[in-house]
C-alpha cells in the first residue's frame, strides 16, 4: 500500500501562491522528496506550506497534466507508476534535449559557474561515499541544471525539467546498483568538458550518463514499479 509522505513544514511566502507552491512542489519532486509509493493529499500540502487549499490544488493539477504526479487512491496523490516504455521514451527524448543543452553551454562558462559545478561535484561524490541517496538526487539534479543553465535559453531549461520531473523520482532506485559511482565518472568527464569548452565531450557524458542510467532503471523494474504509461 501507499504509504503517506509527512511534508516538512515549509510556508510559501505570499504572492502568487500557485506559482509558489508549484515551484515548491517541483523542487520537492525534483531533490528526491516524494519517492514512489509514497503519497501527499491536498491537506498535508496546505498544512505543511501554510496557504489554502486552492492554490495547492491548482498546482497539482498542474503537476497531474504534466505526468509528475497522478491520483493514486481517493484524495492521495503521487509518483506515476513507470513502465517500461514511458522509461525509453524519456530517455530518447532526454538524449536528444539535454544533449543539445550541453553542446550549447561548452564554452559559455564563467569562472562562477565552474566553481558551483565544482561544488556539486564535491558533494556528488560525498553522497556516493556515504550512501546519502536523498543528497546524491539533490546534488545531482543540481550540477546538471548548473550546466543547463549556461546554455542559456529558458525555453530550453523547461522542456529539461518537465522531463525530469517525470524521471527524477526513480533515481533513488540507481544507488543499489553502483551507479552512482559510475556517474560521477561521467559527472568529471562533464566538468572538464565545461572547463575545456569541449562540446562533443560534454554531449557525449550526458549522453552516456542518461544511457547507463536509464539501463539500470529498466533492469530494476518489476511487478511493483510498472505499470501503464
Amino acid at each position: 500500500m501507499p504509504k503517506p509522505l509527512a511534508l516538512p513544514v515549509s510556508h510559501v511566502p505570499k504572492g502568487t501562491l500557485q506559482d509558489r507552491v508549484y515551484r515548491q512542489l517541483s523542487d520537492l519532486i525534483l531533490d528526491g522528496g516524494i519517492a514512489p509509493g509514497q503519497t501527499v493529499t491536498i491537506q498535508a500540502v496546505s498544512d505543511a506550506f501554510g496557504v489554502s487549499a486552492m492554490p495547492v490544488r491548482e498546482a497539482l493539477q498542474r503537476l497531474t497534466a504534466a505526468k509528475a504526479l497522478t491520483v493514486i487512491s481517493g484524495r492521495s496523490i503521487g509518483i506515476p507508476l513507470l513502465s517500461r516504455e514511458r522509461l525509453r521514451d524519456l530517455k530518447r527524448v532526454r538524449l536528444e534535449v539535454e544533449g543539445l543543452a550541453g553542446e550549447w553551454a561548452a564554452g559559455k562558462a564563467s569562472q562562477r559557474d565552474l566553481d558551483e559545478l565544482e561544488r556539486e561535484l564535491q558533494a556528488l561524490s560525498a553522497a556516493a561515499a556515504s550512501g546519502d541517496v536523498k543528497g546524491y538526487v539533490r546534488a545531482n539534479r543540481q550540477f546538471h541544471f548548473a550546466i543547463y543553465r549556461v546554455a542559456g535559453s529558458d525555453v530550453l531549461l523547461a522542456i529539461i525539467e518537465s522531463l525530469w520531473l517525470q524521471i527524477s523520482p526513480y533515481f533513488h532506485l540507481l544507488h543499489a546498483s553502483g551507479n552512482y559511482a559510475v556517474s560521477n565518472r561521467e559527472h568529471a568527464e562533464m566538468f572538464r568538458a565545461m572547463q575545456n569548452g569541449d562540446a562533443g565531450s560534454l554531449r557525449a557524458s550526458i549522453v552516456a550518463d542518461i544511457e547507463a542510467a536509464a539501463a539500470v532503471l529498466e533492469g530494476c523494474l518489476d511487478g511493483a514499479l510498472t505499470g501503464a504509461a
